[in-house]
């Protein structure tokens, strides 16, 4: 789940207690003239207004959901009408009926209630001059009771509200968290666990932004060390990690830190350099080589083999954005450099020259 997702699923929640709160207005009005206190069908003009007002409402946001209402200001104009249809109500009755009173303020307290069980200033907004007109008309006889009757749903919606904040803030935290640790999963997925430079699936994530982004020669550098192979038979897998672990260390180091640097396969090496000609290239590529032959990793093969671990590279410049050109010609000088004695360099154009 992303920050956009979870702003959706709030604003989803908003439309449906919105929606709710319209629609509840409309039953109660219509059930009030549906059946009248006492026989008395009163007709007044907050009693229309309400309706008309719920129901215009209620259309136009089925019709525009993603437009942005004040639930604050809109509750509140919604409970003074339902106050003053009170007051213009409670004074057509021929005599005081304090009952009715609770009855029509447990009405609003239902319709605040329900529609704004996690939104408390709203509920308070609503319910509150509906209240206030309610204890005006019952001089002091109901006074205890309406109290009670307000005080109970909003002392529940503000336990409600408290709860569902650190839910929130327990939900968002749990999915700030984990996003966190699928960006830390999806980097690990990137990188070579031995060596921790990018693996192929990092590399060519890597390029991608590259190629889009920027711009300038680019030269793609394949390494590869010299006979690996007969390196892990004679000293074992485990010394051979370390070796790849040591060249790896020693190719990163040798480069700028705005070059690409991936284990392209087992004992092979691939950096991509960027903003950079011919002649640095070649003389990366020697600084390169100079450092993994300094690290003095003994390799005894025959004596026909330097005594130390030693890589070959071939170099070839990335031409037009084709990266599988570019990685293929360089194969072919990494080839030809390991035909003509190995721990050398060879630049892909001069092969083709020849």
């Amino acid at each position: 789940m992303t920050a956009h997702t979870w702003q959706s699923l709030c604003n989803k929640k908003y439309r449906l207690s919105f929606r709710l709160f319209l629609l509840l207005n409309i039953i109660s009005v219509l059930f009030s003239f549906a059946l009248p206190v006492s026989g008395l069908q009163a007709i007044t003009l907050p009693f229309c207004l309400i309706l008309g007002a719920s129901t215009l409402a209620l259309i136009w946001h089925m019709k525009f959901p993603r437009k942005k209402i004040n639930v604050t200001a809109i509750s509140f104009i919604f409970g003074c009408l339902w106050a003053w249809h009170i007051v213009i109500k409670y004074r057509s009755i021929s005599a005081e009926d304090s009952a009715w009173l609770l009855i029509a303020l447990l009405s609003v307290l239902f319709i605040g209630s329900l529609a704004f069980a996690s939104n408390i200033i709203a509920f308070l907004l609503h319910s509150f001059p509906a209240l206030l007109g309610c204890l005006w008309l019952s001089s002091g006889e109901m006074s205890l009771r309406m109290l009670y009757a307000f005080a109970l749903p909003g002392i529940g919606i503000t336990i409600q509200h408290v709860i569902q904040k650190r839910n929130d803030n327990f939900a968002q935290a749990l999915m700030h968290r984990l996003m966190q640790e699928r960006k830390t999963l999806n980097d690990l997925s990137m990188l070579d666990p031995l060596t921790g430079l990018y693996n192929r699936r990092g590399l060519q994530n890597k390029l991608d932004n590259l190629l889009a982004l920027s711009e300038g020669s680019r030269f793609v550098l394949l390494l590869d060390i010299d006979h690996f192979k007969a390196y892990n038979d004679h000293y074992g897998h485990m010394m051979g990690d370390q070796a790849l672990i040591r060249v790896s260390a020693a190719i990163r180091d040798a480069v700028r830190s705005r070059d690409v640097v991936a284990r392209f396969g087992g004992e092979e090496f691939l950096v991509l350099l960027n903003h950079v000609d011919l002649e640095r290239a070649r003389a990366t590529a020697e600084r390169i080589r100079q450092h993994v032959f300094d690290l003095k990793i003994p390799h005894m093969f025959n004596e026909s083999v330097a005594t130390n671990v030693t890589i070959s590279i071939g170099i070839a410049e990335l031409e037009e954005g084709d990266i599988d050109a570019a990685i293929g010609l360089a194969d072919k000088a990494l080839y030809e450099a390991k035909h003509q004695g190995r721990n050398s360099i060879l630049v892909a154009s001069a092969l083709q020259v020849a």
